[in-house]
Formats: C-alpha cells, sequence, structure tokens
C-alpha cells in the first residue's frame, strides 16, 4: 500500500501558476477567460466519467472548459525552486535565467475546435495524438514534440485538429460512452469508439488520408449481433443513426464503459474488448481487430500453440459437443490464414523497434460473435439501492503470458517484460457501480475467438449445445461512504504504474486505492501445483479480507458540481511517486514513499564502483493536507449581473424611481432575497469553517509545543544539561558509552537466562503419551513393584518369592547330600537292591525338576537384566 509522505506541493499551490493552469482565472501568459457558461445545462449535468487529465511523462494535459493547459511539472518544480532560492538570497531578476523573461514557462494553452466542454482526454499509445472527447464528439490532435511546447513564446497554442466522424459523432446523435486505442493498433493508430446506443466502430487513422477521419473501417450494431444467427447478415450501424423510440434493447444495452487489457497480456485478451452495460450486463466481442493489425512477438505463436493443442485434443477426446468441434475448426482457419501471410514490416516511432504488419483473416468472418451476457457466479445479492447495479466503469487484467509452455522444447529465451510474466494465468474483470461498489471477477474459462456459423441451419443444430459465459465473483466491496454517494456519481479506474494487479479508484470526492497483490500469487500456486488441500486453501483464500483497500483522499465538500477528475500515477526521479487530480478550483497531489525496489535484481545489475544513495530522513510526523479557505470566499457576487439583468427587463423603469409598495417590486425583492440568501449562506457556512480551523490551530498549536518541550527535556536528558547546580556533569558520550555498556551486558544475561530456560523446557517439554505408551508404563510399573516389593508372604507365587524358594531348596539339598555322603562313611551300605526301572524313573524326575528350576531362574534373571538395561 503507498504511504502518502506529503500533499499537494507549494509549487502546485496558490499563487503560482502551477495552481492557476488547472483553474478557469487568467495567469500570465495564459489569458485565459472563464469557460463553460455557452455549453448546455443539461448537457453538462449529465453524468459521465471525467478524465481531463491525460499525461505524457512528465507532461499533463488538462482539459479546463473548452481549452486544453499543457504542462511540464518538472518545469514548473525547478522553476519555483529557482524562485524561492532567488528570494532567500536576495537576488533579483536575471535576463539570463532560464525561468525569467522571455523565456519558456513550462506550461502553455492549447486551443480547440469543440462545442461544448471537454469530458476526457486519451493519448494514444506512442503519445503523438491525442483524442478529445466532449459528451457527444470527438476530436484528435496531433501532439507536438515537448521541444515545440516549451519554446519562447508563450501564447495561446492551435494544433492541427481532425474531426472524427463528423456526420456520425455529432449532437443529434448519441453519445459517447469510451474512446479506446486499439493495443493492436499500427503504431498506436487505430482508436475504438463506443457510443451509448451499443454502436463499436474502428477508426483507422492515418495524416495522409483524410477520408481515414470520416468513416470507420468496421462499424458493428451489438444490438443487431446479439440477435444474429449467421455470419453473412449485416451487423453495420445505421448511417442515418438508431430510431429515438424505447425499446428493450434500448435499455438494457445502454453502454457504461468499454476497455481493453494490456498489449501484454496472454491468450485473445489483447484482441477482445468488454463492454459495460449501464444496467449491469457484461459483453465480449472477440477478435475484434482492425483491417491492418500489430501483434507483439509472442501473440501469434502463443495462440497457435493453443489452436493446434485444442484441435488434437478433440480428436484424440471422445464425446466432444458439435459446437466445441466448430469453434476449434473456426479457429484453426483463422489461424491457417494468418499463417499463410507474410508481414509488412514497417518504421515505428523513435525509440521503437520495427512493427510487423499482418491483414485481418477475412474467414470465419470479419466481425467476431457478442458472447454474452455473463453470468456472475456468487453475485451479491440485490440491493434497494438502484445506484448499486448501475455499472460506470470495467477494468479488466489479462492473464500472464505463459513462457514455459511457449518456449517448450527451444533453445532460445524470451525477452518479456518482467511484469508481464508474473500474477495470474486466469483474467480478472473488476466492475464498478455508481454507488462505489467494485466486484471483483475471474474469468476461469477465458474468453477465446467466435464466430456465428455460415448458415442458420447450422446454428440452429447447435443451439441445445451453447453454454453461457459467465465470471465468478471472487470478491466485492465499497468505496464509497453513505453521504457520497447520489445520481450523478460517475466512479472511474485509474492504472498504476508499479503494478498490473493495482489501481485507483477516483470518485467524486474521494480516491481509494486497491491493491490485488495479496491474493494474485498465493491463488496462481495453489491453481500451478494443485496438491493435496488445494480446495480448502483456495476457500479460505476466497472469503478471507484478501485485497487491500484504503482510502488516500476525502474531499469534504457539499458542491457536488465540482467533482474530482481521474487521477494521473506518474513516477519519475525529479517527481517520485506521484498521484495528481483535481477539480475546477485547483489541484490536489498526493506523493507516496517511493516503493521497495528488487535488491537482488539491482545487485546483479550494479557496477563494483556503484555509489548507494544516502539514506533519507526518517518522516516523524504525520502528513495532512493544507488548509484552503473555501472557494466561496473568493467568488464575485452574482448581485451585479443580477441588477445587470434587470436594467434589460421588463421592471428596468423601477431601478430609477422610488421604492414603492407594488407586486412589481415585491417580485423583484423576492429575486433579489433568492441570490443574497444562497450567497450568505455560503459564506456563513465557509466564516464558520474558517473559525472552527482557526480555533483547531490553537489546540494544534499547543500539542506542538508541549511535543517540541518533550523532546527538549529528553535531548537535555542525554547531554546532561539537565543536571542541578553543584553536580558533577558526565559527558554526553561517557553517558552513552555506560548505556551501551549496560545495554550490552544486560543482552549478555538475557540471552544466557534465554538458553537455560530453552534446555530445561526441551527436557520437560514432551509429547502426550499414546494409549500404547500409557499401558507399556503401567505393564513395566507393575513388574517393578513385584520384583522391589519385600519377601512378606510364604504362599507367594511371585518370581522373586519364587526365586528365593529355588535358592533356599538348593541350599538344603546341598547340606542334605553332603551330610549323607558323611554318614555313608561311617556306615556301611545296606544291601538293598533297587530296581533300576525305579532309579532310572526317580533321576528323571529329579533331572526334569531341576531343569525347570534352572530354566525359571535363568528367564527371571535374564528380566531382571532387561529391565535394569532400560
Amino acid at each position: 500500500m503507498p504511504k502518502v509522505i506529503s500533499y499537494t506541493p507549494a509549487w502546485l499551490s496558490k499563487p503560482n501558476p502551477g495552481h492557476e493552469i488547472f483553474t478557469t482565472k487568467a495567469v500570465g501568459a495564459l489569458n485565459v477567460a472563464t469557460n463553460g457558461s455557452s455549453a448546455s445545462s443539461k448537457r453538462t449535468a449529465k453524468p459521465g466519467p471525467r478524465r481531463t487529465i491525460a499525461r505524457r511523462g512528465t507532461e499533463v494535459f488538462i482539459a479546463v472548459g473548452k481549452e486544453i493547459r499543457w504542462a511540464d511539472l518538472v518545469y514548473l518544480k525547478e522553476a519555483w525552486e529557482d524562485k524561492q532560492s532567488r528570494n532567500t538570497f536576495g537576488k533579483g531578476k536575471d535576463s539570463d535565467n532560464q525561468y525569467e523573461g522571455d523565456h519558456a514557462q513550462g506550461y502553455r494553452t492549447i486551443k480547440t475546435q469543440v462545442a461544448e466542454d471537454i469530458r476526457q482526454l486519451i493519448i494514444s499509445p506512442h503519445a503523438n495524438y491525442i483524442a478529445i472527447l466532449t459528451t457527444h464528439t470527438v476530436h484528435v490532435a496531433i501532439l507536438p514534440e515537448p521541444s515545440q511546447l516549451t519554446a519562447a513564446d508563450t501564447g495561446p497554442m492551435k494544433l492541427k485538429y481532425y474531426t472524427l466522424g463528423p456526420t456520425t459523432h455529432v449532437t443529434s446523435q448519441s453519445g459517447i460512452a469510451s474512446a479506446l486505442w486499439h493495443p493492436l493498433g499500427v503504431n498506436g493508430t487505430c482508436l475504438v469508439t463506443v457510443t451509448e446506443d451499443a454502436v463499436v466502430r474502428l477508426w483507422e487513422l492515418s495524416i495522409a488520408d483524410r477520408w481515414s477521419f470520416d468513416r470507420p473501417t468496421l462499424a458493428i450494431d451489438l444490438k443487431k449481433l446479439a440477435d444474429g444467427t449467421s455470419v453473412d447478415q449485416d451487423f453495420g450501424a445505421s448511417v442515418h443513426g438508431t430510431s429515438k423510440g424505447f425499446s428493450p434493447d434500448s435499455f438494457e444495452m445502454e453502454v457504461a464503459s468499454a476497455c481493453f487489457a494490456g498489449r501484454g497480456s496472454g491468450g485473445w485478451s489483447p484482441m477482445t474488448l468488454w463492454i459495460a452495460m449501464r444496467e449491469g450486463d457484461i459483453y465480449a466481442l472477440c477478435p475484434l481487430l482492425p483491417e491492418k493489425w500489430s501483434p507483439p512477438p509472442t501473440l501469434i505463436p502463443s495462440l497457435s500453440v493453443s489452436i493446434v493443442a485444442k484441435v488434437a485434443a478433440q480428436e484424440d477426446e471422445q464425446g466432444t459437443s458439435p459446437q466445441s468441434k466448430l469453434l476449434a475448426q473456426q479457429q484453426l482457419l483463422w489461424m491457417s490464414e494468418i499463417d499463410n501471410q507474410e508481414p509488412l514490416h514497417i518504421e515505428g516511432p523513435a525509440g521503437e523497434p520495427p512493427a510487423e504488419v499482418y491483414t485481418r483473416p477475412g474467414k470465419p468472418g470479419r466481425v467476431p460473435k457478442l458472447q454474452g451476457p455473463f453470468e456472475l457466479d456468487l453475485a451479491p445479492e440485490e440491493s434497494e439501492d438502484e445506484l448499486d447495479g448501475l455499472l460506470s466503469d470495467i477494468c479488466v487484467i489479462g492473464p500472464k503470458i505463459d513462457t514455459d509452455e511457449l518456449m517448450f522444447g527451444e533453445e532460445d529465451d524470451l525477452e518479456l517484460d518482467p511484469v508481464d510474466q508474473e500474477g495470474l494465468s486466469v483474467g480478472i474483470v473488476c466492475l464498478l457501480t455508481s454507488s462505489g461498489r467494485l466486484s471483483v471477477c475471474l474469468d476461469l474459462d477465458g474468453v477465446e475467438a467466435q464466430w456465428l456459423p455460415k448458415s442458420k441451419a447450422k446454428m440452429l443444430r447447435f443451439v441445445d449445445d451453447f453454454d453461457p459465459p459467465s465470471l465468478l465473483t471472487f470478491e466485492v466491496m465499497d468505496t464509497s461512504r453513505d453521504g457520497e454517494v447520489w445520481e450523478g456519481n460517475w466512479p472511474v479506474f485509474s492504472h498504476d504504474v508499479n503494478s498490473r494487479y493495482s489501481f485507483y479508484i477516483t470518485n467524486t470526492s474521494s480516491v481509494t486505492f486497491i491493491s490485488l497483490s495479496p491474493w494474485v500469487f498465493r491463488l496462481e500456486n495453489e491453481l500451478k501445483e494443485a496438491t493435496a488441500g488445494a480446495d480448502f486453501r483456495i476457500g479460505l483464500l476466497a472469503n478471507g479480507q484478501s485485497s487491500i483497500r484504503e482510502r488516500l483522499l476525502t474531499q469534504k465538500s457539499n458542491d457536488k458540481s465540482t467533482p474530482l477528475a481521474a487521477s494521473a500515477v506518474i513516477q519519475d526521479p525529479d517527481l517520485g511517486y506521484f498521484l495528481l487530480t483535481a477539480t475546477s478550483h485547483g489541484p490536489i497531489a498526493l506523493t507516496f514513499e517511493a516503493p521497495d525496489l528488487h535488491f537482488d535484481l539491482d545487485r546483479r545489475s550494479r557496477s563494483p564502483t556503484y555509489d548507494p544513495e544516502p539514506d533519507k530522513p526518517l518522516i516523524l510526523f504525520e502528513p495532512r493536507p493544507c488548509f484552503e479557505p473555501a472557494y466561496t470566499l473568493e467568488e464575485p457576487s452574482a448581485m451585479p449581473a443580477f441588477i445587470e439583468r434587470q436594467r434589460h427587463g421588463k421592471y428596468k423603469r423601477l431601478l430609477q424611481e422610488e421604492v414603492r409598495l407594488s407586486p412589481a417590486t415585491l417580485t423583484i425583492i423576492t429575486e433579489a432575497h433568492k441570490v443574497v440568501s444562497e450567497e450568505t449562506h455560503r459564506v456563513g457556512t465557509a466564516a464558520a469553517e474558517l473559525f472552527r480551523r482557526c480555533e483547531k490551530l490553537q489546540l494544534d498549536l499547543k500539542s506542538h509545543i508541549s511535543k517540541a518541550r518533550e523532546v527538549a527535556n529528553r535531548i537535555k536528558a542525554i547531554t546532561g544539561d539537565d543536571a542541578p547546580p553543584g553536580e558533577e556533569v558526565v559527558d554526553a558520550n561517557q553517558k552513552v558509552e555506560t548505556r551501551i555498556e549496560a545495554a550490552k551486558v544486560r543482552q549478555q544475561e538475557l540471552n544466557k537466562r534465554i538458553d537455560e530456560m530453552r534446555k530445561k523446557a526441551s527436557r520437560s517439554s514432551s509429547r502426550e503419551l499414546s494409549d500404547k505408551e500409557k499401558a507399556w508404563i503401567d505393564e513395566v510399573q507393575i513388574l517393578n513393584n513385584k520384583i522391589t516389593s519385600q519377601d512378606g508372604e510364604k504362599d507367594s507365587k511371585e518370581p522373586w518369592a519364587r526365586y528365593e524358594k529355588v535358592k533356599a531348596l538348593k541350599e538344603d539339598l546341598l547340606k542334605q547330600v553332603q551330610d549323607r555322603e558323611v554318614k555313608d562313611e561311617g556306615v556301611a551300605t545296606p544291601n538293598v537292591k533297587v530296581p533300576s526301572e525305579i532309579r532310572k524313573a526317580k533321576m528323571t524326575q529329579v533331572m526334569g525338576l531341576l531343569d525347570r528350576e534352572t530354566a525359571l531362574v535363568e528367564a527371571a534373571k535374564s528380566r531382571l537384566e532387561r529391565l535394569s538395561l532400560s
């Protein structure tokens, strides 16, 4: 998330020229009169996008009324800094200074040929053309080089203009919803216009051919195409315009906005036009190409690989639907015609490589099929607020380029922009409503090229197999507060310069930053790896609050007639990370903290003598915008104009006579009271706000003084200046060294204690015992009790008791045998004959008993040894 470090800088504030170029007031060489007074109030109040700021590097073009102001922001900043330095050192004006005298001032006024206020400014991809849009007309101007704009002549400048469609885009026809420069146009010269009555026109512009500005090379009426059944039908727009009567199509297919994905997107995205209808429907046209088009190096190979793989898979797979086979054959026919062409190489603009130009295939047809309306899966429930369902803008982020699949088996590597290779392998469609509700949808199926069949019979045969396209709603969030939603609200998207997965949403009175990066890369890992438990992790990812949403600017104003213009984001070493928006009263700028760089990439490219830049000082205060009094205090009173109107009205005689009580006098006084009461109310509100700000300024000043006093006391405590008189003053360095040594000793003690606690914890902590381990412990305990018990019981059958009894019997038997031998030596052995069978049986019985007792003794001994070892 970008961190705001400062608001509108001084060189864009009053009374500098950087502020005045955004307003309708005259300043210096601008000599600008107030515009917009002759415009129709109905058209001025008509809601619509306000993209009145366009940029070319650090140059900005601002639409103010019917004029365009040009300014070089770096030049304005340096001129202001030079002026401040001269005022500081007391130097006067110097005619040789580039910022003084008759030199260029860094800003110019550009006169236009429009009849109404300018609503949108759109610069071509190579920054050599600019499209100027009003509510109904489109003009294309050729932009001069920056050196021509910064010439010594500071007067109003006239450009070379071309009226686009002088009989098509006129006030008697439908208004302009969107104007887009086609990403695959030859050197950025193809302009796509989409009118509110759902007519798409492609204009392939050429300065050498003025007729290219009069009629489009391709015109498609989406209402006709939606009901089309065969590619042979005529889907062109009517030359005389559409009927003004009411119809369901004219109501449901009123266009709100349209867009392309980026040129560096993968798949069919660069040639897919997405159209958002005002009532909430989403459509797609693919492929929408001009007659001559210039693809990037990876587009045709990637499409060829995917189409051939699809056809091969359908041949091997059983049960493929007829419509899928027809679609694959159409795509193969389309790609075959491109492969058979020999591209034409033409020179591009300065600094750009030569462009390869192809001709649009004629088969299966030049008009693609209208895909949609898309079904929004997991869409939010319908709201009672009507504005929640009215779309205002659409933004599409195409899938990344799969270089691994494209370059499989190839030895060479493609040199692509790292930004295009990172991200999600599926497209993201962002929808914005008039109430500020943002819906982030995933295009999991992917939009591919589709055409209508050649005959109606084929279409009727495949109707049953048709599945409507769908988008999966991943996340829904609100960007506007309750008090900011009104019927004239028209939020718009503004792309970021650092990531294609972040953007800004400009509302009537606020700017909000949105970043999808926290979940995009995690989702891509889950989709790519597809390991066990991926469904569970994706569910957690979808249910969590993943996207970053941060409001950066809130304009506290009840005047809804001065909405914010769509934000322009600039990143330049001289300006920093910079966001610029404006109202009719002046510019509003936000300077962000520079984003973190990829240090690993920097280290690889650094030279051995690289000298890093010094660290920037820490920002210890919270930035906040400077307070500007309400513009009501600067506006002139409307009473002089009211009196002037009365002097030329039917009551002009009463102004020269004495005041008398009459209906005419009452009428004049009543009208004058309305004017005065409205002015006094606005002035009173502005004065009250100024009074509250003054009171708050006193409180802030007291807070700053207390903080400064606290900091001063801390500094004195460090330097020793706070010591009482008579006490020995210790040097500040000595204090610091003592504190450092004490901190080191304490750190060593803490590390030692932590190591001891870790050892104790490792010895004491153990996992919970299983049931088998608990049973084994009980058995060992029982055996231990049996072995270590006291021999107090005589008839015990325990092993230890039996062992002791066997030992006693052994000793007793040995003693008896010895006594018997002694007696036998002194007494003659009686002549008693015992049968040998009895003697042998007795001996066998005795030996068996001895072996049994011996085995028992050995078993008990070995078991005791095992227990002692364990």
